[in-house]
């Protein structure tokens, strides 16, 4: 959790990375606030089967498949995505974005980024626990200590340590 700019997608590229050469299974998930954004591209025939009204559609490649729902946005659509990749089997799901949402979730362990003190607070005060960790520019940038219980990682140079976290609450997962 964090505001743009502030490292989120720089140490979950880390973790991602590390975790996944260690065999892990791992999905990610990215909340764009771009309006209008879409992955489908105008004249594709994908693009052309949602414009007649279909509101899922499946593209299959050799490598890929891509799944284009349309829908509006809606606060449900993170459960509903959590919900489609516990089918995955995956051992570790990445969520970048969703906010508000996240922050108010116990369930779900967090990594907070922040730019500066001020963000923060902010960010801190508006996350539900557990957190994890704090990482992010303003982690790079300080060299005294937020709060006893949240350890402040720099990444790269300390991403071992949110590394043994991680694997630690993969091996014993919390009882939320």
């Amino acid at each position: 959790m964090g505001v743009s700019g502030s490292g989120k997608t720089t140490t979950l590229e880390y973790l991602i990375s590390h975790l996944s050469k260690e065999k892990y299974k791992i999905g990610s998930v990215k909340h764009i606030h771009i309006p209008n954004f879409t992955i489908d591209k105008e004249g594709t025939n994908t693009w052309r089967y949602a414009k007649a009204g279909s509101k899922v559609t499946v593209a299959i490649s050799p490598h890929e498949i891509a799944i284009i729902k349309k829908t509006e946005a809606s606060p449900n659509q993170i459960d509903e995505v959590i919900e489609l990749l516990e089918k995955e089997q995956l051992d570790i799901v990445f969520i970048e974005g969703f906010h508000k949402t996240i922050s108010k979730k116990q369930n779900i362990p967090k990594i907070i980024t922040a730019k500066d003190a001020t963000d923060l607070q902010v960010t801190l005060k508006n996350a539900f626990p557990p957190v994890i960790a704090i990482t992010g520019v303003f982690a790079q940038n300080s060299t005294k200590k937020v709060e006893d219980k949240i350890p402040l990682i720099k990444i790269p140079a300390e991403g071992e340590q949110l590394l043994k976290i991680i694997r630690e609450l993969l091996k014993n997962p919390p009882s939320f």
